[in-house]
């Protein structure tokens, strides 16, 4: 699997269109100087190493976020119409931690994470296109993503923190304790870590059949392309609302519970 040119710069302009339409104002002002500052780099990146993994080839980066977007905007409103919360976090909110999850992906400040295998004997038998660059010290990718949006002064929420922070689910120890609790007041108390979770891994399911299988006419539909945030807010689905509860006779206990005239219930209770 290969991107020509042509896909990888259409790519590189509907990244940036969707921060354009997404976002405002200073929050959109730094990503959009953040991306442009990585533009060279993060353009032609791998989303990893191998090319059984998923989308390891030049562009594959930027291809893998827009598909995550996608998907966690179908799976948001997929959440929403199984009657799940969807009040405690936002649109915004979820595109933000979709778009900066595997930030950390592109490296840090001066190198790459991923370089080219110079080794044809890993290129061909084990399929290692790319290896980690030495000269980039040792980070867990989410951890890396949350520091470069602070070092470009981009502020996010506690939302967009825990959707990057843990975004890998249980493939990655250090997420346990935030994933599973027996104490219901240690549990996740948003949905948003869970959808970003489910569509990172179904972008990277996708590629990986376009990769053993290949391409079919679904895999490149862009849902969000050149869609300003009204107009995608116009087709999040409507919770459906709850069949209000009937209306129960107090029974006589309850009359008492609540101050009921005693002598009136006993009268009820006993003649």
């Amino acid at each position: 699997m290969k991107l020509n040119e042509a896909q990888i710069i259409d790519n590189w302009n509907d990244l940036l269109g969707r921060i354009e339409h997404q976002f405002s104002g200073e929050r959109k002002d730094k990503l959009l100087e953040m991306y442009k500052h990585f533009e060279d780099r993060m353009m032609f990146a791998p989303a990893s190493s191998r090319e059984h993994y998923h989308n390891c080839f030049p562009g594959g980066y930027v291809d893998h976020v827009l598909r995550v977007m996608d998907c966690a905007f179908d799976l948001y409103n997929s959440w929403m119409m199984q009657g799940a919360h969807t009040d405690n976090y936002s649109v915004e909110e979820l595109m933000f931690a979709a778009l900066n999850h595997d930030l950390g992906k592109v490296g840090d400040l001066d190198n790459d994470t991923y370089v080219p295998n110079e080794s044809e004997w890993h290129r061909k038998n084990q399929g290692a296109l790319y290896t980690v660059n030495p000269k980039t010290e040792f980070g867990l990718v989410p951890d890396r993503s949350l520091f470069l949006l602070q070092h470009f002064g981009i502020k996010y929420s506690w939302n967009e923190f825990l959707g990057i922070r843990i975004h890998d689910g249980m493939y990655e120890e250090a997420n346990k304790p935030y994933l599973v609790s027996f104490n219901p007041d240690s549990r996740l108390r948003s949905n948003l870590p869970l959808i970003l979770h489910q569509a990172d891994m179904m972008a990277s399911r996708v590629e990986w059949e376009r990769w053993k299988y290949g391409e079919n006419g679904l895999q490149n539909v862009r849902t969000l392309t050149n869609t300003p945030k009204a107009k995608m807010m116009e087709h999040v689905a409507t919770k459906p609302k709850a069949s209000p509860k009937p209306e129960k006779t107090p029974s006589p206990a309850s009359q008492l519970n609540t101050g009921a005239d005693t002598s009136k219930l006993f009268d009820e209770l006993f003649k």
